[in-house]
């Protein structure tokens, strides 16, 4: 799969970070429309750990780092969700030594290597003529690594938290939407049944457009963000009102994964850290539901409520694309195909004030995408906020 002249060129895709439902999709239509326009496809698997896993002397290595994609091999999966490339949370420019490859371990020893040099030699070795990374902000910094090392790249924003700066849009936001609403409105059947509080743990590690939506959306009471230090008493105090004035018994809170109250710190499932430095979270809705438990008796009358707590998780992330992330990418990958005949690179596409539009890539690490609490969130009542939905964006929150 070494350098091949006789196409117009040849164009490397790739997945980085976690799945969404909305990546198969992307990658089928970009390359459709260029094998359209004359060229060809490679797909790296793995993300960025397929461009420092590969071996170029070896032809299993590359075999397995890396496919040439085809009109038959994509068609057949543009509908599904996930990633068939496959996907990993592989930051070359940082990578520990128990992750460096066997065939370079003579060259990269130290606690952390900067394989940069190897990715580079091997895009050139497989004759890339544009790097189509597609994912978050961590994902697409590297991108932005290697844009400035003097690769040609084109982005493509991606995540279900949706805070990638300079887009209105990620690929993955609105299944995980649906989904949020789909089980929240499925659990309280239960939450009813047993007239307890719901508490309910999604994703968004420092924003919190998951939560809100949602919410704004009618699936909760309540919601608290990460943007937004709040007060467990006083959501206790919401709560129970909330399910006194319910004539089934019941409230609901969705938690960010990153939300904190005052005293505590964001709440992690472990201390490793990946190779962005980020400790997985997990565990903020369970130690908020115990905490609500044991306050509840003082908006209760003396009487303890009961608390259902669950995390969503993976459950908003897994299966089909809805309707959004089906249409989305595949503008994205379009637009995407047609920088890259225009000659343009550095750039990453993206949707803003309801239009399809592109930004440079360096606006991915120019600053965090967060929710404007004073725009959107109601601090004492731990709810969005809102007047009028005249002139904004179609999902209605933006930090742009």
């Amino acid at each position: 799969m070494a350098n091949d002249n006789s196409k117009r060129g040849r164009i490397g895709i790739l997945t980085g970070g976690g799945d969404v439902p909305g990546l198969n999709p992307a990658i089928r239509s970009l390359t459709l429309r260029a094998i359209h326009e004359g060229y060809e496809v490679i797909g790296i698997r793995r993300g960025w750990a397929g461009l420092i896993e590969m071996n170029p002397a070896d032809d299993d290595s590359l075999s397995e780092n890396c496919q040439i994609l085809t009109e038959e091999i994509v068609s057949k999966i543009g509908r599904t969700g996930g990633t068939f490339l496959h996907t990993s949370r592989t930051r070359p420019s940082h990578v520990p030594d128990v992750n460096v490859p066997d065939h370079l371990r003579d060259k990269y020893c130290a606690p952390t290597n900067d394989l940069t040099e190897e990715v580079l030699k091997n895009l050139d070795h497989l004759g890339i003529h544009t790097l189509v990374p597609i994912g978050g902000d961590d994902t697409l910094s590297y991108g932005l690594h290697l844009h400035k090392a003097g690769v040609k790249v084109i982005a493509i924003p991606k995540t279900m938290d949706n805070d990638v700066p300079g887009t209105d849009y990620c690929i993955g936001f609105s299944t995980c939407l649906s989904r949020t609403l789909d089980m929240t409105n499925a659990l309280r059947t239960s939450a009813g049944s047993h007239e307890r509080f719901l508490v309910i743990e999604v994703f968004g590690r420092y924003a919190g457009f998951t939560a809100l939506l949602p919410t704004m959306a009618g699936a909760a009471h309540r919601c608290v963000i990460p943007e937004h230090v709040f007060d467990i008493e006083r959501l206790c105090e919401l709560m129970a009102a909330d399910r006194k004035a319910n004539s089934s018994k019941y409230s609901v809170v969705l938690v960010s994964e990153g939300a904190r109250w005052h005293g505590h710190d964001m709440t992690f499932a472990s201390e490793e850290r990946d190779m962005f430095g980020h400790k997985k979270l997990g565990g903020i809705g369970d130690q908020i539901a115990n905490n609500l438990r044991e306050l509840s008796p003082k908006y209760n009358g003396g009487r303890r409520i009961n608390v259902i707590a669950q995390r969503l998780s993976y459950l908003v992330r897994c299966g089909d694309p809805d309707a959004i992330d089906s249409l989305v990418p595949m503008a994205y990958g379009n637009i995407a195909l047609d920088l890259l005949l225009e000659g343009k690179s550095g750039r990453m596409v993206c949707l803003r004030n309801g239009e399809y539009d592109h930004v440079a890539i360096e606006t991915v690490t120019s600053k965090k995408k967060i929710i404007d609490v004073d725009k959107y969130y109601d601090t004492e009542r731990l709810r969005p906020l809102y007047k009028s939905f005249l002139q904004k964006p179609f999902f209605i929150v933006t930090n742009e």
